[in-house]
């Protein structure tokens, strides 16, 4: 038999073709025309597999938050199982920043972001933290993990020496920061992440009870950047 002329499609490849768009272009960017248009079909092509195009989006942002690794929940220390995912789950959003507004909205029906929620919540009551305060460690988390991923610090300022000057003096090497992006980008996030580690640590001590050391051979933040 002569072979189609049209392509044959999978969730997985417009899938793909979905987060190869939004990752270049932006959001905005999306529609089932254009995409449709990519992958070289006509557009009803797709309503065989998504019936809108915000399920394209949930499938898209479903399969970004499949790459946060949650293994270390009931297996690690929670303070440890926190720290690991919180640098997983950046590193996923920090990879597609552009889909970052609408995975902001929440698990909603997605399997792969209530999976996440169900092993960090279970994780941390499994710990000892009341259920109230193992929801709000979890909001916490993606308010902060989200909000580093929307946009860069460093790049936020322009290379121009001449924009800074002697009005403000204290940022005189801030054009050299963009050049450092990274560096600066990933050393705040772990610095932060530390800081929230630590500072629910104490609050697990004065609430639940006392905390047991951290198993030998825990990274140190220096491995992460």
């Amino acid at each position: 038999m002569p072979r189609p002329r049209e392509a044959l499609l999978s969730r997985e490849r417009i899938i793909a073709a979905a987060a190869a768009l939004i990752d270049a272009e932006g959001l905005a960017a999306l529609s089932t025309r254009r995409l449709a248009a990519e992958l070289g079909v006509r557009g009803p092509s797709l309503y065989h597999h998504f019936a809108t195009k915000d399920e394209i989006l949930d499938a898209v942002a479903d399969s970004i938050i499949a790459e946060v690794d949650v293994s270390f929940f009931g297996t690690l220390d929670w303070r440890e199982a926190l720290r690991r995912w919180g640098l997983s789950y950046r590193a996923a959003l920090a990879t597609h920043p552009n889909i970052v507004p609408h995975l902001a909205r929440g698990p909603g029906r997605r399997p792969a972001g209530l999976a996440m929620a169900n092993a960090v919540y279970g994780g941390l009551v499994a710990a000892g933290w009341p259920p109230a305060r193992a929801t709000h460690i979890g909001a916490l988390m993606r308010y902060f993990v989200t909000g580093s991923a929307l946009g860069s610090f460093a790049r936020g300022f322009v290379e121009d020496p001449d924009v800074y000057g002697e009005r403000y003096p204290h940022l005189h090497q801030a054009h050299r920061l963009a050049e450092h992006q990274r560096s600066v980008d990933e050393g705040a996030f772990v610095l932060g992440l530390e800081a929230l580690i630590d500072g629910l640590s104490r609050t697990y001590e004065r609430t639940v009870g006392p905390l047991p050391p951290l198993a030998a051979g825990r990274p140190s933040s220096s491995d992460s950047e």
